[in-house]
């Protein structure tokens, strides 16, 4: 089944850090579990300037040429490669492993993530637990869940398939250029293939093929003010 193969996802597995830890989808449990002893062998070594009131904790690993703005607070153990673009007010906590010319934006979370190169992700959003393919974009506002409301063990759903992830909090995999329009939310165990867009505030799960456009539809009806409406406008704005 090919949506079971990591080439459906990725090109490119290279443009990750890491590359070696990730397999086909069969074999998740075996992917988190090199992650694991990957991220506990990083040894803290900065090589970029860090500006004050950055905060930095643990084992982390930063490489050359990234730009770390002021009010960043980094948990290790964390990798960070090269020309990495971290935003003011950024949270990076453990388990996080980014790729070079990522760009992190303003105020948002990542959480025990695996980033290819040149994701860009933008304001006010949370990332846990996801693998996101080279290229792939976050749009502000967007909220990558990660752990179902009965505190089970997450699966991922393809076809007739249910894939064990071994872990309670699991986000999801978006494939190499997918797009998340801005505050688009996926519950845990959503599964992307890459070159797929999703269009502004949708809500998604289970398994979207690759090169996909995923439209969202609602319907507004826009009526005038009448009877009690109109006598609490008066009432708050002062009017008789």
């Amino acid at each position: 089944m090919e949506e079971l193969k990591i080439s459906y996802y990725f090109d490119d597995p290279a443009s990750f850090p890491f590359a070696s830890v990730l397999c086909d989808l069969h074999f998740m449990q075996e992917y988190w579990k090199k992650k694991e002893d990957v991220v506990s062998a990083i040894k803290k070594d900065i090589r970029c300037p860090v500006p004050e009131h950055v905060v930095i904790r643990g084992e982390v690993f930063i490489d050359e040429g990234t730009i770390i703005e002021p009010f960043v607070f980094i948990v290790g153990p964390a990798y960070i490669g090269k020309n990495v673009l971290i935003r003011s007010g950024a949270w990076i906590r453990p388990g996080s492993i980014i790729g070079d010319d990522v760009v992190v934006g303003h105020g948002m979370e990542l959480k025990n993530v695996h980033l290819a190169s040149n994701v860009k992700m933008g304001t006010n959003t949370f990332v846990g637990d996801a693998i996101l393919g080279k290229g792939a974009r976050i749009g502000s506002g967007t909220i990558i869940g990660n752990r179902r409301f009965d505190q089970q063990e997450v699966q991922l759903t393809i076809g007739e398939k249910k894939i064990r992830t071994g872990k309670d909090k699991f986000g999801c995999i978006l494939g190499d250029y997918v797009r998340l329009g801005s505050n688009v939310s996926t519950a845990p165990g959503t599964v992307i293939g890459k070159h797929t867009w999703v269009y502004a505030n949708a809500t998604l799960s289970g398994f979207i093929p690759k090169d996909s456009l995923v439209k969202i539809h609602q319907t507004q009806e826009i009526v005038p003010k009448t009877g009690d409406f109109i006598l609490q406008d008066r009432d708050q704005t002062g009017e008789r």
